[in-house]
């Protein structure tokens, strides 16, 4: 028997805003049976978006290493021995040549990150530079430099960035056994300077680091009840990564980052839904059910920062299976 999709009213704005989703709510869409759950986020993806098309973006460290964060998960971290040596800033002319590689093979959006707790004042024109290049070349500008005061993310906005990425991570209750560093309302705080320097926030955090469902599901909606959700909101695999604290975790199972990805898209149904780090570890049948429960973005290029990501013809390999085509190029 045929039934139309079940798109819950609560899922569309009320009065120009978005509704408050409660933990409670979250958890039972989360935890529906499987098939209806994927119906349920399918019939959202399609009210939003052309339900064949990806984003594609493209990420490149353009400084990396000797971090003076304690990440669990990243051997960027000068705490960790994951035999990674730090680097310096790299020379914009650089970037922009890789930029330009990125726009010939398909991306829209240029993601640029530096392995910093924050910018200092002697980085910024460089930065400056750097997102003006990008842009010259016709592509989005997304950076991720670490924390940010509001008169460096307005300097930000004035140089024309588009998005700046900066990761919740986990739960606010699981969050201190993941750093000690720095706090989850330090994270809060700087996506509010980003969102009040008027810049897309692209957000979104890790799984597979030994948290529970629930920190899971609370990830989430600490972003969906944001003043505004972020516009990009990467869903992270935890890449497993010698000598760092998590080298060891156990790894989620398909199915439960699956329903994740379908929670993300009903939860947020206008932000774009990222397949990041992680994907080398997903087989093609895993990643095509993450297509039809939302999610709608993909870095492309076989390095992600530091770690390693699917090679670009695997990816265009798995677009001609499934029909998927790369989403145009517009600013969206």
């Amino acid at each position: 028997m045929n039934a139309e999709p079940d798109v819950n009213p609560a899922m569309e704005p009320i009065g120009g805003a978005l509704p408050r989703w409660s933990h409670n709510a979250a958890a039972a869409i989360h935890d529906m049976p499987f098939n209806d759950l994927l119906f349920r986020a399918q019939a959202v993806h399609r009210a939003y978006f052309d339900q064949n098309r990806v984003q594609l973006s493209r990420l490149l460290s353009i400084k990396t290493g000797g971090c003076p964060e304690d990440c669990g998960y990243c051997s960027q971290s000068a705490h960790h021995q994951s035999g990674l040596k730090a680097s310096k800033l790299m020379e914009v002319e650089r970037v922009v040549t890789e930029a330009r590689k990125a726009r010939e093979a398909g991306a829209t959006r240029y993601c640029m990150g530096a392995a910093w707790r924050s910018p200092k004042e002697r980085d910024m024109d460089a930065i400056v530079a750097m997102i003006g290049a990008v842009k010259a070349l016709g592509m989005e500008a997304c950076m991720t430099l670490g924390m940010l005061d509001l008169e460096q993310a307005q300097r930000l906005k004035a140089a024309g960035l588009d998005y700046y990425n900066h990761n919740i991570d986990t739960s606010e209750r699981y969050y201190g056994e993941v750093v000690s560093t720095r706090s989850f309302a330090d994270r809060l705080e700087t996506l509010g300077h980003v969102r009040e320097a008027g810049i897309k926030v692209c957000c979104g955090g890790i799984v597979g680091m030994g948290e529970e469902k629930a920190d899971r599901i609370d990830m989430l909606l600490t972003l969906a009840n944001l003043p505004e959700p972020p516009e990009s909101v990467p869903i992270n695999m935890l890449i497993p990564i010698p000598g760092t604290p998590l080298a060891k975790a156990e790894p989620i199972d398909p199915i439960s980052f699956v329903r994740l990805v379908a929670l993300a898209r009903i939860m947020m149904p206008k932000s774009d839904v990222r397949l990041s780090a992680g994907r080398t570890a997903m087989s093609d049948e895993m990643q095509a059910l993450c297509f039809f429960a939302g999610a709608n973005s993909i870095f492309l290029g076989d390095t992600l920062l530091t770690a390693e990501n699917p090679e670009e013809n695997k990816d265009r390999a798995l677009f001609s299976r499934l029909g998927i085509k790369p989403m145009e190029g517009e600013a969206r």
